[in-house]
């Protein structure tokens, strides 16, 4: 092998050894210091101070138009935060995509040390059930003291635990 190949792998590998090192301190910075948090404006001052998942509460319980005729009877129409940080929470379900997780974009954001940036999410199918998923979660999605491994339909008030935060479903 001539001296100019051997060289140019030597600084190949040091370019792809370089750039390992570069992403895994980046991931590690990102773990540490999570994401950075900017206030957004709102359309009023007073829902300024209020967190994401509070803000929901003011949206409209029940979806309209087609959508009402869809939803069944006794069927779930809120999400409660039932323990932890968050207890008394409540995120009125209008068939979106409700997201968990420590990041500043969630649905619901947990301030807690055992939740992922993004841990979780709970979607209607399309039967109107409602489904949990656990996103990738170092430590586990649990639902009904089971831990999650494939997305899993959502009893009526069996609990979903997230680190030290549970989530119903309530009518």
């Amino acid at each position: 092998m001539s001296e100019l190949t051997l060289t140019v792998m030597r600084l190949g590998f040091l370019a792809v050894l370089w750039l390992f090192v570069i992403v895994a301190v980046q991931v590690i910075r990102s773990d540490l210091f999570g994401t950075r948090v900017t206030q957004r404006a709102s359309r009023r001052g007073s829902e300024q101070n209020r967190p994401p998942a509070q803000r929901q509460q003011a949206a409209p319980q029940q979806p309209s138009g087609r959508a009402a005729n869809r939803q069944r009877r006794g069927a779930p129409s809120k999400l409660v935060v039932s323990e932890g940080s968050l207890t008394g929470t409540t995120v009125a379900l209008q068939g979106q995509t409700i997201s968990l997780g420590r990041a500043h974009d969630s649905t619901i954001v947990l301030d807690d040390d055992y939740a992922s940036s993004r841990h979780a999410r709970i979607y209607p199918d399309r039967d109107g059930q409602w489904i949990v998923e656990d996103l990738g979660s170092t430590n586990g999605t649990y639902l009904d003291r089971t831990r999650l491994t494939t997305p899993t339909p959502i009893p009526l008030g069996a609990p979903i635990r997230i680190g030290k935060t549970v989530i119903e479903l309530r009518k």
